[in-house]
């Protein structure tokens, strides 16, 4: 086994790239992307040779490091590792443990010997798991102790499963497929296997309004050091420089950490990994490492922004460059607020998991037009009406895109027929939005969540947007509840900060707030309140189980 150690973090030295929306010659001139874009490796390339003891990446909670020496070394054996179980070219295994120091080795492993890997929500019960492991085939899942016997538990819904390798087993399972990971690792080379190839995440939609679908890629036949379109793109768009050191907040099983780590990794920078968010921590890291880019959610910008000027003020985040959000549209008083506190370093991007599109837009452009999430860079961009209609400008409607790159839903050919349009040459994943006369997009909800009430449509994301910015509140949720007369009506489902009573003179409070801002179909006529509300840390909310509570049996038109 390789020994760990503390590495050095290098010093950048480069200037940050600039903005480009040409991304090096990638795009066509219409703005189309490379034919097929798939995940960004977290491969090492060459840095485990040229800079074998930089630190790949550092785990924040106990200062850890990686360098790319050992991460390459660990990586190949665990491609051995699972050529050894009988995994070969295109097979599927499944990822599920919390942010540790093997996640993104288990990924690397996946890549270079040409298999398709799930990164699995770590949150996920047994039973949601074991949909996962069995509708994406995987023949093997890694784990950690701390999950392994939540994976059991599932194991018996998934016959395709064979083998389960455990991080830090003890040893108590009992279970003849379980594996410890160190052991096994130990027994093979740290160089290549002979038949390196690329391979490919196959990422599952996250949920919130119905079973996860697995996003499948058409597959190539190619070397895992096989120039990769994506990586320059999203290298040019966030400024990703050599040297670099990237925060991430996020777990590493969601999409945005997964691209956004993978091409820090691919240009030679260090990645800080946070096992979980906390507000001061996350700051204090920043000044601790000299962190330079970072990608964030807005329920993270929110919970900063509400720190005491004390621990907001206390720590040197200077050495930030580039910032980025998305998963969620930010409200725009907090996006206001942390572009004054952080200065106009934070960029936002809009594209959903299955690349249908991208929209992104910088500090500047976003000030221009509060509430954007960006103008088109790739994907040629469509706003209907449910009888694929086009929509005039200022209008909102469903968000489609001529598709962009292929993709169907993994073994759900019925859940591909509905995100495509009649004709086959649009996809959406029912997002609602309008664009302006500039050609920015600004979202406006999800369609599944829409609230028709009294024949008018009302798009909860504005009121949520609305709520989070009083002091008093941590978090909100707005879904339509059954009403009798209106079909449906607005509902407000709020955290309060800590501290603060949830009592009806809060209430009173609240719709006073929500008067002064909406207009009156838009108000909430009740609010309820919970000491947490079910919001995934990738940033987005678990809206279905909250709402499905207020209609029991009940058949929402808007499932």
């Amino acid at each position: 086994m390789i020994a760990r150690r503390r590495v050095p973090i290098g010093a950048g030295s480069d200037p940050p790239r600039g903005f480009d929306f040409s991304v090096g010659g990638i795009l066509s001139p219409d703005r189309q992307p490379p034919a097929v874009i798939v995940g960004v490796a977290m491969y090492p390339g060459n840095y485990a040779t040229q800079h074998p003891d930089r630190a790949a990446f550092v785990m924040a909670a106990t200062g850890e490091a990686v360098s790319y020496r050992e991460y390459e070394a660990r990586s190949n054996q665990l491609a051995h590792l699972l050529r050894s179980l009988g995994l070969n070219q295109f097979d599927h295994f499944s990822i599920y443990m919390e942010n540790n120091d093997r996640y993104l080795e288990a990924c690397s492993a996946g890549w270079r010997s040409g298999l398709i890997y799930t990164p699995v929500n770590s949150y996920l019960t047994a039973e949601e798991l074991a949909y996962i492991v069995d509708n994406s085939e995987s023949q093997v899942v890694i784990t950690s102790r701390a999950k392994r016997d939540t994976v059991l538990d599932a194991a018996d819904e998934c016959p395709r499963l064979r083998h389960v390798l455990v991080v830090g087993d003890d040893g108590t399972s009992g279970d003849p497929r379980v594996i410890d990971y160190a052991t096994a690792l130990s027994e093979h080379p740290v160089t290549p296997i002979p038949d390196e190839r690329g391979g490919s995440p196959m990422l599952y939609s996250s949920g919130t309004t119905g079973r996860p679908k697995g996003i499948a890629r058409p597959l190539v036949d190619e070397p895992p050091d096989a120039p990769n379109a994506l990586f320059a793109f999203l290298s040019s768009l966030w400024r990703y420089r050599e040297d670099m050191v990237y925060l991430s907040p996020a777990p590493l099983y969601h999409s945005a950490p997964q691209a956004a780590v993978g091409t820090t990794i691919l240009k030679g920078g260090t990645v800080i990994i946070m096992e979980r968010f906390d507000p001061v921590e996350y700051l204090r890291l920043v000044e601790q490492y000299q962190v330079t880019h970072s990608q964030l959610v807005p329920t993270m910008f929110s919970r900063m922004l509400k720190l005491p000027d004390e621990e907001r003020d206390h720590y040197d985040l200077s050495s930030l460059e580039v910032a980025t959000h998305a998963a969620a549209p930010c409200p725009i008083p907090v996006k206001e607020a942390m572009i004054e506190w952080w200065g106009p370093i934070i960029h936002e991007y809009y594209g959903a998991t299955e690349g249908l599109g991208f929209t992104a837009c910088d500090s500047e452009e976003w000030l221009a037009h509060k509430g954007t999430v960006g103008k088109v860079i790739f994907g040629d961009l469509h706003i209907v009406d449910d009888d694929m209609n086009e929509l005039p400008v200022g209008e909102p409607g469903t968000i489609w895109f001529k598709t962009a790159t292929a993709f169907e839903y993994h073994n759900d050919a019925e859940k591909t027929r509905e995100a495509t349009s009649p004709d086959g040459t649009m996809t959406t994943v029912n997002d609602v939005g309008y664009v302006d006369a500039d050609g920015y997009l600004y979202l406006t909800d999800r369609k599944t969540f829409m609230i028709i009430s009294g024949g008018v449509n009302i798009y909860p994301q504005e009121m949520e947007n609305l709520l989070v910015t009083h002091p008093k509140v941590a978090d909100a949720a707005v879904f339509g509840v059954p009403n009798f007369d209106l079909g449906e009506e607005v509902k407000a489902v709020i955290q309060p900060m800590p501290g603060i009573e949830p009592d009806g003179a809060l209430t009173e409070e609240l719709l006073a707030f929500c008067r002064k801002h909406l207009a009156r179909q838009k108000v909430p006529r009740s609010i309820d309140y919970v000491a947490e509300l079910p919001r995934l840390p990738t940033g987005k909310l678990y809206k279905k189980g909250l709402r499905d509570e207020y209609w029991g049996d009940g058949v929402s038109r808007i499932v």
